[in-house]
């Protein structure tokens, strides 16, 4: 298909997002229809099964193109790499229906308003709306923008002001019937598909159709034990996915079932509280939430009242995240921006659980229906299991080209195959079986099966380590992998964080650290109250829950935890505050308690938290607590202490996880909840500093040693400081003791829209004052240029890779080439800088399996094309036992044994290739096919000049002790006997012997062992199968035995010759064997081919390092890079950095 449309037929849906598509517009015309239907039939079917795999040519042939505003199907297709295409029939939505009801005309205020999407969709006056349904999600046609818009969500550019004026009232009875019928059902609704459905999907692969035309064909020569054979393993097969994909089916319904049938309460804006069946909801309405333990149906934005959530069905971490309502503010800017806090926090997402609601002052807990159905964040997860993306790898599609060049040998053979049976006078129903029995040959039907199976050991293998693969087929992606970027908490270090102690200070400074391992509790003053205070515990069922730092912190006060009762509001409290009282043991803590009346949460892109509280009686309070460099930042200059900078460092140089504390006091004129953040979070008195300490992992230290001997490189993208990350990652080993870390700074220029970069080089000094066993990490401003030295890495934080990411991209490849830490990443900086990796690909094990299940299902394929092109010649073939003998009782049994060795214990430096057409995987392919064909021609030749070839003959076999002159055989050609005559020849023979014993031969050639697998010894099934077919085989070429000779239509020939046809053999082996070790797997061979040949890596990769080794300047030191100057700014784009495929490391 061309890029030029007529006017109106492209365009782009879900622009810029994850899920971008290009949609076409197509008018169904008659004639066409028409002719398709005939050609339908005319084909028995072919014509439809074609359309089936190609969607694209059904619309091509069916419709014409049009306009998108007129067309009744539209094309689809994405706009990723893979391009897949789909179509979808245009459908009406007809609003005729509400007149009745609630007298909807064309005049009606709430159809002539056009502020939003579903008015603007609305076709007048006839009341109809057109619409798509793609991958669950409804879109309908702008009639104002002329393009299909996604609905069922709340638009984005509406403001918090727009939000609390039109929806916090709720929806009258006639906008939600009017968006109850556009946007559909509030429903996440995946049916158990029919197993019929599961079972054609299944047969309707291009794969099982090609094996029916093969067992149609074989049926048809009376090659019936092989064909039965396919059939019952194509059954088994086609059974084992159908009720797998039947499982998951059910599964998938099981887990979203109870979300369409949960009971809400909705505030109307004139019908007040009503109970409705969740189903019901649309966008817009306005939900009244109460009690706990509530199931969220929707997406919601909170207005009113806050809310304990736990959000572990969306996370995967059980732990109780706090909700604050959306704030009225008189921006005009859209809600999701309007604050430099994550918009996220206002949002209870759908499947979420609510924990506990507390209203404010109106005592009721509201929220606003965002998204509905499949547009949820439930909905969103459900669709990426129904809908999932294509995978990328080189291997699939080099699997591709490889079947289509076996294609085109058989085409080859099949013009081979016609020429000598035409000429040869076969009749047409011969002449025509012989040509397709070239495709089933050339192409083997067993190979997907064959390649299925290691996969399967491979996650069998993986199932034992507790690893767990949703989709086997990424198993060999990971044979690939060279970067892992690990985050720290939790991963390369331990779980559980211990409290060191306490620094606390005053105007003069920082005091003597409080260590809480002397047992001693810290004494009463505003940095105890801090640690009771600022946090998000929630009591719930008398257990203190929440973050496992909070729960830290919170415990080492040692006090105590309770909900207020009624009464409370005497003392100043509201009634059911979380409250914190000191533990009876404790003395002189002059409050009764404190009561947390209001949090502002902890944000990953703020990196702080605060909360506002109140002394029983006493004074308001609010305390904040987060990272240092924030912290120290909102609190008043002459409260910190000068040394802060230095006392920090020399906490985090060691490895410890450090937080600062701070507070105020607050005016009681105010209601806490009217107190904006802005206010509450300035001209705070610095308290001090929290010492967290986090031990790295006992198995950390020896995986990244792995991984790093294996050239994978090992990246750390945490949120925590960045001095700290620096020092986890030189007690790791990601940063060993030679290498240089070079810490990057970055800043956007005040008032400009430049930004600047300066380069440090970080040094290692030792520091006794808290550990001799630690380094302390000194930034240098002055050094000599000595950083080029060995091997260097970068340090950055998450705001110096934004503003690097803006004003500096043509310098981002270069430093992602060395960057090695990453510190204070939030959640949105880390997926940007996997983006920017992610072209970088028991992997390898099962990769090298696939290549070598590959080259050997090549050759058996090639060696009987081969033999029985060579057998044509002499309008010959081989039976159907012989037929049977290889592909069932050698080559099956090799392709289920094959695959079983285990990956080899330690990984080697280099990664195996990653594409079929690497130059020594073609190689030795080619070579073994030239090989074998070679093999093959000279036996073919030789058995023809044999002495006794052109005697007379009374019986094949051969008396034992008898000369051959006594022989008598016919000079023609040998007497045809045997259950199918037709076959018997010295030729047959040969062929059948030095083919059968070849494909053994190559199955243990190509059974690669280390570095990559074990060694071939220790997969004893499959050395035992090999032992035993080979033993069969010569004992049928040696044992005179005339019945089984006759069962297989094979020939006795002279011990001799086969003798003859060992050595043959026993050369082929030796050969490929050699070539195999000596060149094909001899990687220091290939790395001299290329030095030799100047060959460069065509890899982003190897391009930017070539670049920076030859550049002198780099790295860059005790320097400061400007955005507005020569080659730093963002003249210069590249597509992804990223690492090498694996084809140019061999």
């Amino acid at each position: 298909m061309g890029d030029h449309f007529e006017k109106g037929q492209h365009a782009l849906l879900n622009e810029g997002e994850e899920n971008e598509m290009e949609i076409f517009g197509y008018r169904t015309q008659g004639c066409r229809k028409t002719l398709c239907l005939a050609g339908s039939i005319f084909s028995f079917g072919i014509l439809p099964l074609v359309f089936y795999w190609r969607p694209a040519w059904h619309v091509w042939a069916n419709c014409v193109p049009c306009s998108l505003q007129e067309a009744d199907v539209v094309l689809l297709r994405t706009t990723d790499e893979f391009q897949t295409y789909s179509w979808k029939k245009v459908m009406w939505i007809y609003l005729s229906s509400l007149n009745s009801e609630f007298g909807v005309t064309p005049d009606h205020p709430l159809i002539t308003d056009e502020e939003f999407i579903i008015n603007r969709a609305i076709r007048k006056p006839d009341l109809k709306v057109r619409c798509i349904k793609v991958q669950k999600i409804r879109y309908v046609w702008n009639n104002l923008e002329e393009q299909f818009q996604k609905i069922g969500c709340l638009e984005d550019w509406l403001s918090s002001t727009k939000i609390h004026l039109k929806f916090g009232s709720g929806l009258t009875r006639e906008e939600q019937a009017i968006r109850r019928l556009i946007c559909g059902p509030n429903t996440i609704d995946v049916k158990i598909t029919p197993i019929w459905k599961l079972l054609i999907k299944e047969v309707l692969n291009p794969f099982y159709i090609f094996q029916l035309f093969s067992v149609c064909l074989w049926f048809s020569e009376d090659y019936k034990e092989y064909a039965f054979a396919i059939i019952i393993m194509s059954i088994m097969s086609i059974a084992l996915t159908v009720y797998d994909l039947r499982e998951q089916s059910v599964k998938l319904h099981r887990l979203v079932e109870s979300h369409n049938s949960i009971t809400v309460s909705v505030c109307g804006r004139k019908a007040g509280v009503q109970e409705l069946e969740s189903r019901f909801l649309v966008p817009g309405d306005l939900l009244v939430l109460t009690g706990n333990k509530v199931q969220m149906p929707c997406d919601a934005i909170l207005i009113d009242g806050s809310c304990v959530v736990d959000e572990g069905m969306l996370t995967g971490e059980s732990i109780p995240v706090t909700k604050t309502p959306l704030p009225k503010t008189e921006s005009s800017e859209p809600w999701k921006t309007q604050s430099e806090a994550d918009y996220k926090r206002h949002v209870l997402f759908c499947g979420t659980e609510i924990i506990q609601a507390r209203g404010a002052c109106s005592g009721t807990v509201r929220a606003v229906v965002l998204q509905t159905g499949f547009n949820t964040a439930k909905g969103d997860l459900v669709r990426s299991i129904l809908y999932p993306k294509p995978m990328n790898f080189k291997l699939y599609r080099d699997a591709i080209r490889f079947l289509l060049c076996l294609v085109g040998t058989a085409t080859i053979g099949m013009i081979y195959t016609l020429c000598v049976y035409v000429l040869s006078g076969e009749s047409p129903e011969e002449v025509v079986k012989k040509a397709l029995d070239v495709i089933t040959i050339a192409v083997p039907p067993a190979l997907p099966a064959a390649l299925t199976t290691g996969i399967i050991y491979a996650q069998r293998r993986l199932k034992k380590r507790g690893i767990f693969c949703i989709s086997p087929q990424r198993i060999n992606v990971c044979g690939q992998l060279n970067l892992v970027c690990f985050d720290k908490t939790g991963t390369l270090t331990r779980d559980g964080l211990d409290l060191w102690g306490v620094v606390p200070c005053d105007r003069s400074g920082f005091q003597e650290i409080h260590s809480f391992a002397s047992g001693r509790s810290l004494p009463w003053g505003p940095l105890c109250a801090a640690m009771a205070t600022c946090h998000s515990l929630i009591l719930l069922d008398g257990t203190i829950q929440g973050d496992p730092l909070d729960l830290k912190m919170f415990e080492a006060t040692t006090w105590e935890m309770a909900l207020s009762g009624d009464d409370f509001h005497i003392k100043g409290v509201p009634a059911h505050a979380v409250v914190v009282k000191p533990c009876k043991t404790a003395s002189q803590v002059p409050v009764e308690g404190i009561a947390i009346l209001h949090q502002f949460p902890f944000s990953s892109a703020l990196q702080r938290m605060t909360v506002i509280a109140q002394e029983m009686g006493g004074d308001r309070l609010a305390f904040m607590k987060g990272a240092p460099e924030r912290v120290a930042s909102f609190c008043q200059p002459e409260t910190v202490p000068t040394s802060f900078v230095s006392e920090l460092q020399s906490y985090t140089t060691q490895g410890f996880r450090v937080i600062a504390l701070a507070y105020k006091k607050l005016e009681m004129d105010h209601h806490s909840t009217a107190l904006t953040r802005d206010k509450v979070e300035s001209d705070l008195i610095f308290l001090g500093l929290l010492i967290l300490e986090n031990r790295l992992k006992d198995e950390t230290k020896p995986v990244l040693e792995e991984l790093i001997s294996a050239r994978i490189r090992t990246v750390m993208v945490t949120g925590d400081n960045l001095q700290t990350a620096i020092t986890v990652a030189r007690k790791s080993g990601m940063v060993s003791e030679s290498q240089k870390v070079i810490l990057i700074e970055a800043n956007e220029t005040t008032g400009s829209p430049s930004a600047s970069m300066t380069w440090k080089l970080v040094e290692e000094k030792k520091h006794i004052a808290y550990s001799n066993q630690n380094n302390y990490i000194n930034i240098r401003e002055e050094v000599s240029d000595n950083g080029r030295e060995g091997s260097y890495h970068f340090a950055l934080s998450g705001k110096s890779f934004q503003v690097i990411s803006q004003h500096f991209s043509s310098l981002l490849p270069k430093i992602l080439i060395n960057g090695t830490i990453f510190a204070r990443m939030s959640p949105g900086q880390k997926s940007s800088l996997v983006e920017e990796f992610q072209k970088l690909e028991e992997g390898r094990a099962a990769l090298v399996t696939s290549f070598c299940m590959f080259k050997y299902m090549a050759l058996y394929s090639m060696i009987q094309y081969v033999g029985v092109l060579l057998l044509y010649w002499e309008t010959n073939s081989l039976s159907n036992y012989q037929f049977l003998f290889q592909d069932l009782a050698i080559t099956t049994l090799i392709g289920i044994t094959m695959n079983l060795n285990g990956a080899y214990p330690k990984l080697v430096p280099f990664r195996p290739a990653g594409r079929l057409i690497s130059p020594p995987l073609l190689l030795s392919v080619i070579f073994n096919i030239l090989l074998s064909l070679a093999m093959h021609i000279v036996g073919f030749i030789l058995v023809q000049r044999q002495p006794w070839y052109s005697m007379e003959m009374h019986s094949v076999c051969t008396l034992q002790n008898e000369s051959i002159s006594k022989l008598i055989i016919s000079p023609t050609a040998p007497e045809k006997i045997g259950s199918n005559g037709a076959f018997t020849s010295f030729e047959n023979t040969t062929i059948w012997f030095l083919g059968t014993i070849n494909c053994i031969i190559v199955a243990l050639i190509f059974s690669k062992g280390k570095p990559f697998r074990q060694p071939i010894y220790t997969n004893y099934i499959f050395v035992l199968v090999l032992v035993i077919q080979l033993s069969v085989c010569l004992f049928i070429l040696f044992a005179d035995i005339p019945e089984l000779y006759r069962r297989l239509d094979l020939l006795c020939t002279p011990i001799l010759w086969r003798v003859y046809i060992i050595i043959m053999l026993s050369s082929n082996f030796i050969v490929s064997l050699v070539v195999e070790e000596a060149i094909i797997e001899n990687r220091a061979l290939w790395m001299t081919f290329k030095r030799c040949f100047g060959y460069q890596s065509k890899s982003q990769y190897r391009i930017w390092q070539r670049a920076l080794a030859n550049d002198p300047s780099w790295p860059l030191l005790n320097q400061t890079s400007f955005s507005d100057m020569p080659g730093c700014g963002r003249g210069v784009s590249y597509s992804n950095p990223v690492f090498e495929s694996n084809e140019e490391q061999l």
